[in-house]
């Protein structure tokens, strides 16, 4: 799943190439993405692209009126979600993806010169990529309900947060409407390199250990914005990747202590982390194995 680093990355890299350009016309290959029906996408059309920037994990292209006016602001907001993506071309058919196709185009805009473009794409069968198009982003529920950005948080605010919680660690970097940017793959980073339990209760955290996790958040995420700056969006999953030390390594050695990262499974998720760096050596119930030996 796209979180911070990722999409702010994306963002950057549209707003290099479409920012001041005119919309000539989107296409909608999935109308279950659309959770907004008023503007139309139509509307979008005839628009310029004036900037393209991140709330949270959500991208935001927002776009001003062109020659012919219109509402002075409409935007176009995307959740990636798990599997969704953007992919800019100089040679977008000029014929619209069917509709309702099994491909995984769901969006596609056309902006700029004839051929100029990007598809926000959705592999696989669980379909979760979702767009709305509003006048004002605050008009997207779950943006009018995300908790303040993580890398806005002081070390102080970040901490009245953490101390009005009796929720696990793991959980509360996780949840957006408490903070917003953080997903599973990174919160498994920032806790690895704070050398804490995903299931430590954040209220219980010592003044040491939440200056170490706040450290830890400010030194994973804008470490991985800093390696992922001016990447072609096509190697930012690659490039993710090389980057962490525990997620998705199960079974393979700590980079710090050489320590077999292990994992913790749910019905449709997992975590990672090192027993040794993290738990004082205590190995965390798997809740997948669990149930299957009762």
């Amino acid at each position: 799943m796209p979180e911070l680093p990722e999409v702010t990355a994306i963002a950057t890299f549209l707003d290099s190439r479409a920012a001041g350009l005119p919309i000539r016309r989107v296409d909608v290959a999935s109308l279950a993405v659309l959770k907004t029906a008023d503007p139309p996408y139509t509307a979008l059309a005839g628009r310029t692209v004036s900037a393209v920037d991140r709330i949270g994990k959500y991208l935001v292209i927002r776009t001003v009126p062109g020659p012919d006016g219109g509402d002075p602001e409409i935007d176009l907001v995307i959740h990636l979600s798990r599997a969704g993506w953007v992919r800019w071309s100089e040679s977008l058919a000029p014929a619209p993806p069917k509709p309702g196709g099994k491909g995984p185009i769901a969006l596609r805009v056309h902006c700029g010169l004839p051929g100029e473009g990007f598809d926000v794409t959705e592999a696989g069968t669980q379909k979760r990529l979702a767009a709305w198009i509003v006048r004002d982003t605050a008009e997207v529920e779950r943006i009018a309900t995300l908790g303040p950005d993580v890398l806005s948080l002081s070390r102080d605010g970040f901490a009245a947060i953490l101390s009005g919680s009796g929720a696990r660690i793991k959980n509360l970097l996780t949840d957006q409407r408490v903070i917003s940017g953080v997903g599973n793959a990174y919160s498994d980073e920032i806790l690895h390199v704070a050398e804490l339990s995903p299931f430590a209760t954040a209220k219980n955290l010592d003044e040491a250990s939440v200056t170490r996790l706040h450290e830890a958040v400010r030194s994973v995420l804008l470490g991985a914005v800093e390696r992922l700056e001016g990447q072609e969006v096509a190697r930012l999953k690659s490039e993710k990747r090389t980057g962490l030390r525990v997620h998705a390594r199960t079974g393979l050695p700590c980079p710090v202590c050489g320590d077999v990262v292990r994992e913790v499974s749910f019905a449709d998720r997992s975590f990672q982390y090192c027993a040794t760096c993290q738990t004082g050596g205590k190995v965390l119930a798997d809740r997948r194995m669990s149930r299957l030996l009762k």
